[in-house]
């Protein structure tokens, strides 16, 4: 077994970085008790501190190792990705009632990031699951395709350099064949569909 340096690495920067989120968000909290009232600029700092948080604890999950027997919670998913789609372009549909494997989860979330690369504007993602087999269906305003990008999920060693905000799309792979799954993409310009 090798160790996974990036995910070590991505748990890391999370872990020591969702305690002082936290305490900002507290803090916000005592200040609108102590002032009596919420403005627009608490609400703007208080909605900031949440977002943030929700992105962390998203990226622990999609960045971060993964253990073979770890799960995910159903109301943890639930949490993190209405927190993340607040005041955001998208929107998510998790209709999975169980917990599910983390590593399953990983691959979802990274390719919730896919997804949100191919939408500029926002949009929806619905991910359901039809026994073991998950699907992620997006659509939304203006779909934009690269294909090459996307060719690189199936092929990781045909030499495409993913830059930093593609990411997701360079340790899909790497994460899918972790979790034994085989992505199956469908592209269009109505709607994608991610089935692994």
């Amino acid at each position: 077994m090798t160790t996974d340096i990036a995910a070590l690495v991505g748990s890391r920067i999370c872990h020591d970085l969702i305690s002082p989120i936290g305490a900002i968000g507290n803090g916000v909290e005592l200040l609108a008790l102590t002032d009596g009232h919420a403005g627009a600029e608490m609400s703007l700092i208080s909605e900031s501190v949440q977002n943030a948080n929700a992105r962390i604890r998203f990226f622990r999950i999609a960045f971060g190792a993964s253990g073979a027997d770890q799960l995910v919670g159903r109301t943890e998913t639930l949490s993190i990705l209405s927190d993340m789609a607040s005041g955001g372009r998208m929107t998510y549909h998790w209709m999975i009632t169980d917990d599910q494997p983390r590593r399953d989860v990983r691959c979802a979330f990274l390719l919730l990031l896919s997804l949100e690369s191919a939408m500029p504007l926002g949009g929806e993602v619905r991910i359901e699951m039809n026994g073991n087999a998950w699907a992620l269906t997006a659509a939304g305003r203006r779909i934009m395709i690269d294909d090459d990008l996307w060719a690189s999920l199936q092929s990781p060693d045909s030499g495409y350099v993913h830059t930093a905000a593609q990411v997701q799309f360079a340790l899909l792979p790497s994460c899918l064949a972790e979790a034994g799954r085989v992505l199956h993409p469908h592209l269009s310009e109505e709607q994608l569909i991610m089935r692994f």
